[in-house]
């Protein structure tokens, strides 16, 4: 073949292998001539072209014990080559002696650039496309390893593979698991498992069920479990991490009981996901059982710093932070993880004055740190130190995450306070730009419990990836404010999308479908939750029910709603039969009840409150007083109604005759200023009312 043809062949390959240019670019006219390159043949692929030279027909003359010895001087190069010019010349070197037409010398070339070496993976794909033309399954398995962050690329490799007459092995397999991405193609891969005989490995059927837990499809797992012959402590440890990370931990307590009685000695993993069942249960007596496990069976000095920081947790979810900080001060070397954790535990259980105090000496203060002291001052109500934090958390250079901005909203939610809560979202706006459903969800309850239900149906639709979530916490908004129509054509909108309801969301239908009085409409809706949405009515559904019936009047609805119940009627249940009786001066049903709601919580006040309230409602003072004798006699104690205000960040609680407030003196005298002028009839402005005391209302 003369040399211009040579030459326009490689051109028309210039714009799909660029590699191949490099490559002729180092072959000199004397040295083509001088390594006698016979005519190339262009063969034309599923996969791609391949460029093959007719010296493929001697790769069968290469000794396999010699290279696999790697005793070649050009392989021995490759082992030992470490930067990407030394690359481009031991590659231009294989192919001028030929070795890149034989399946060994490629293979651990194409290793080398997908591999060991992955920023040459351009590299390895144009070698494979164009200079392997008889891959065999170690080529097909490092290639779909190196292409597994793409699930697209390593099917299409698979299938290559499969119609080439190559079987897959254990590592295919493995590889095609890692790069599924849906559970269709996970399905697929475990047919495929079946279907060629891995069913009785142990790793690949491990792999297997990590991946299902890992993506919350716990039925798969158990069955993949359920059908191994031989399973191992890792199979079992996969199994107990897995049923505590999805909340199903007495699942992973019992089969520790199962491991245990089938004579298999847990192991510190084991111990981990146990733990982490018992912080997830909040169960410190369950936990403390485990603990003693550890000490009996494990010496101290190799416990580790997962276990002991396993430990740590369990102690801190569970409230008991006495015994957190005894397992805290035994550790001898702590990690970020074992800081964290302390921190987190103090502040989740109110201590702040101990989670600052560690937060102070933390080595390592980084954004948990201080997400979890911001979030522990901002869920006391101390709305003014959490912005400080906040501050000073921008002043060392710590980008707040989601996390932060989540707190900072709950916060300003749960206070009313409405100003922060812009702020908050102002931030938001300028540091994400778009909202997620996490966000968007946190801000509609915010916008919802501070009473601006519009702005929160506006941050509703600027949410471009509307969820469940984000559709219930919208739903639940309007309901809560009155506007069941609303909240009811909402929820038909979202089943017109395609999102399905939860359990969450058809409470919050139901409340809706009560608060407006839509009566057929909400038990329509109750009656077709298993049929339409595959859901069992819980204790929730029916008290939403029972309490729609209620206020509309149909008390013996509601009481035969109750007796049909599968599970017993709760307090509220019977409190909304109670309360219904009072509005429609129902006295037989709201005697009948009131001795119900008393069985269930005998030693709370709300039952002989609102019977007492019944009674007077109905003019039976003497009834009514004698309520409220029974519950002194009984020692059951009201609990004082109080109001909260909150001005300048700073929270104020008011309860009847209450004189603790630094400045109740003037507040009492507004108070009487105020009730002297309406009683008059008379219209007051504000600034009226600010020049009666000179206060500073704002």
């Amino acid at each position: 073949m003369h040399f211009s043809s040579f030459h326009s062949l490689s051109k028309s390959f210039s714009s799909d292998c660029p590699l191949l240019l490099v490559v002729l670019g180092c072959f000199s006219m004397t040295s083509l001539r001088r390594t006698k390159i016979p005519l190339f043949l262009v063969c034309h692929t599923h996969y791609g072209f391949r460029l093959c030279s007719s010296a493929a027909k001697i790769s069968r003359s290469w000794d396999p014990t010699v290279s696999l010895r790697l005793e070649h001087p050009t392989l021995i190069l490759l082992e030992k080559c470490r930067n990407s010019d030394h690359f481009k010349q031991i590659l231009a070197q294989m192919m001028r002696l030929h070795l890149v037409t034989q399946t060994f010398p490629m293979s651990r070339l194409l290793y080398f650039s997908a591999v060991s070496h992955p920023w040459h993976l351009n590299e390895a794909v144009l070698l494979f496309k164009h200079f392997t033309p008889h891959p065999n399954l170690y080529i097909y398995n490092i290639m779909i390893s190196a292409l597994s962050f793409s699930s697209s690329q390593s099917l299409n490799l698979y299938k290559s593979m499969l119609s080439s007459c190559i079987f897959p092995d254990e590592h295919s397999l493995l590889s095609l698991l890692k790069s599924s991405r849906n559970i269709s193609e996970r399905k697929q891969t475990h047919g495929h498992v079946i279907i060629n005989g891995f069913s009785s490995h142990v790793y690949l059927q491990n792999s297997l069920m990590k991946m299902y837990l890992e993506t919350g499809e716990v039925a798969l797992a158990q069955q993949v479990f359920h059908c191994m012959l031989n399973r191992d402590i890792v199979s079992l440890n996969i199994m107990i991490a897995g049923y505590a990370r999805n909340g199903y931990s007495m699942e992973a307590l019992k089969l520790l009981h199962d491991m245990t009685v089938s004579g298999i000695e847990p192991d510190q993993y084991t111990i981990v996901g146990l733990l982490l069942s018992c912080g997830q249960l909040r169960d410190a007596h369950l936990g403390k059982s485990v603990h003693g496990l550890i000490v009996r069976r494990m010496p101290f000095g190799g416990w580790g710093l997962i276990l002991n920081n396993a430990l740590l947790d369990m102690y801190a979810k569970c409230g008991e932070m006495k015994t957190a900080m005894k397992v805290f001060d035994g550790i001898d070397e702590r990690d970020d993880t074992s800081w964290n954790i302390i921190i987190g535990g103090f502040a989740n259980a109110g201590e702040l004055n101990i989670a600052y105090r560690l937060f102070c000496e933390t080595p390592f203060r980084n954004l948990i740190s201080w997400n979890s002291i911001l979030a522990g001052y901002a869920r006391m109500g101390d709305f003014r130190t959490a912005m400080k934090l906040c501050r000073e958390m921008f002043a060392c250079k710590i980008r707040p995450d989601k996390m932060t901005a989540i707190a900072l909203i709950s916060a300003a939610a749960e206070m009313g306070v409405l100003h922060n809560g812009k702020c908050v979202h102002g931030w938001i706006v300028k540091a994400h730009g778009t909202l997620d459903a996490f966000l968007g969800s946190a801000l509609i309850d915010m916008y919802c419990k501070c009473g601006i239900i519009e702005r929160s149906y506006i941050v509703f639709e600027m949410v471009y990836e509307r969820d469940v979530t984000i559709w219930t916490t919208m739903i639940t908004g309007l309901a809560l404010h009155g506007h069941g129509i609303k909240a009811l054509e909402l929820f038909w909108k979202m089943l017109e999308e395609g999102v399905m309801p939860n359990a969450v969301t058809l409470v919050a239908v139901l409340t809706a479908c009560s608060h407006a009085g839509l009566v057929d409409q909400g038990y329509k809706i109750f009656e077709s939750m298993k049929q339409s949405y595959n859901i069992e009515p819980g204790v929730e559904h029916y008290g939403c029910l029972v309490d729609l019936l209620a206020r509309s009047g149909k008390l013996t609805e509601a009481i035969n709603v109750i007796k049909g119940m599968p599970m017993k009627p709760t307090r509220s249940i019977w409190g909304a039969i109670l309360s219904a009786s009072k509005v429609h001066q129902n006295m037989e049903i709201a005697e009948a009840v009131s001795g119900k709601l008393l069985e269930v919580e005998p030693e709370e006040e709300g039952g002989y409150i609102l019977l007492s309230n019944t009674y007077a409602a109905c003019g039976k003072w003497k009834y009514s007083d004698k309520i409220r004798k029974a519950m002194d006699s009984r020692g059951v104690k009201k609990i004082a109604g109080y109001s909260r205000v909150i001005i300048d960040g700073v929270l104020n609680e008011f309860i009847s005759s209450d004189k603790r407030h630094p400045r109740w003196a003037e507040i009492y005298c507004m108070l009487c200023d105020l009730n002297r002028v309406l009683m008059a009839g008379a219209e007051v402005s504000f600034q009226c009312l600010q020049q009666m005391q000179g206060l500073d209302m704002e």
